[in-house]
C-alpha cells in the first residue's frame, strides 16, 4: 500500500484495500523464506566444505614473528660421571714422589726436560699467582679431587701459575704433614704440571706451592 490513505467510500474499495493487504502480507512472507532458505544453503555448504578439507586453522599473521623458545640441551651426565672417574683414577696415592723431587731442601720438582732455571724463576716470582686453591680441613679424597679439578680447570683456561695451600700439618696426630706429601706426590702425577716449589714467606711458606702449568693449547 501507498503511504496515502485511501478512501473508502463504496465496497468496491473495501476489497480493493483488501486484497492490497493480502499482497504485502504475501510478499513479506516471501522474503522471509527466501532468507531462511539462503542461511540454510549457507550452513549446507560450510558443512560441506568443513567435511570435505577437515579442520581449518588460521593463518597466522606475518606481521608478527613468533620466537620459540629454544629447548635447553641435555647435560651429558654420563660424560660427566665418566670423566670425573677418570680424573680421579689418573692420581695414586701409592705413588712414590721421592724419586722425581730434586734433592733440595725445598723438595722442589721439575718434570724431565725442563731447566733447573725454570724452579728459580718459580721461587723469585717471576711468574705471578693467578689463581689459589686452599685444602685445609679436607679429608684425603676430596683433597685430591679438589685438587684435580682445580689443576684441569685451570689448565682449560690457559692459567700457567698457581699457588696451592696445603697446610704444614701442625693439626695433624703427630703434628706430621700427610697432606703435603700427598699433595706432591698429586701434582707430580698430573700432566698439566711442570713445576713447583715451595711458597715464599709472604705466599705460605711451608705450608703452600707454587705450581707452573703448560700453556693450553687453546
Amino acid at each position: 500500500m501507498s503511504g496515502k490513505p485511501v478512501k473508502v467510500s463504496s465496497l468496491a474499495d473495501l476489497k480493493l484495500v483488501k486484497r492490497e493487504i493480502e499482497a504485502q502480507a504475501q510478499a513479506q512472507a516471501q522474503r522471509a523464506a527466501d532468507l531462511a532458505r539462503a542461511k540454510q544453503q549457507a550452513a549446507s555448504e560450510k558443512d560441506l566444505f568443513v567435511r570435505a578439507a577437515g579442520a581449518v586453522q588460521p593463518l597466522p599473521d606475518k606481521r608478527r614473528v613468533l620466537l620459540k623458545k629454544e629447548p635447553s640441551a641435555p647435560r651429558p651426565m654420563q660424560f660427566e660421571q665418566d670423566e670425573k672417574a677418570v680424573l680421579i683414577e689418573a692420581i695414586s696415592d701409592e705413588f712414590d714422589v721421592g724419586t722425581l723431587l730434586d734433592t733440595d731442601d725445598l723438595l722442589s720438582f721439575r718434570r724431565p726436560g725442563i731447566g733447573p732455571d725454570v724452579t728459580r724463576k718459580l721461587r723469585r716470582g717471576d711468574w705471578s699467582i693467578q689463581r689459589q686453591l686452599d685444602l685445609h680441613g679436607l679429608r684425603r679424597d676430596e683433597a685430591r679431587e679438589h685438587l684435580s679439578f682445580f689443576i684441569r680447570d685451570a689448565f682449560k683456561q690457559g692459567i700457567r701459575c698457581v699457588r696451592v695451600v696445603h697446610g704444614k700439618g701442625l693439626g695433624s696426630p703427630g703434628k706430621a704433614p700427610v697432606l703435603k706429601s700427598r699433595v706432591h706426590s698429586w701434582l707430580v702425577q698430573k700432566q698439566e704440571v711442570l713445576a713447583f716449589v715451595q711458597a715464599k714467606p709472604a705466599d705460605g711458606g711451608a705450608g703452600a706451592l707454587v705450581v707452573l702449568l703448560m700453556a693450553s693449547r687453546g
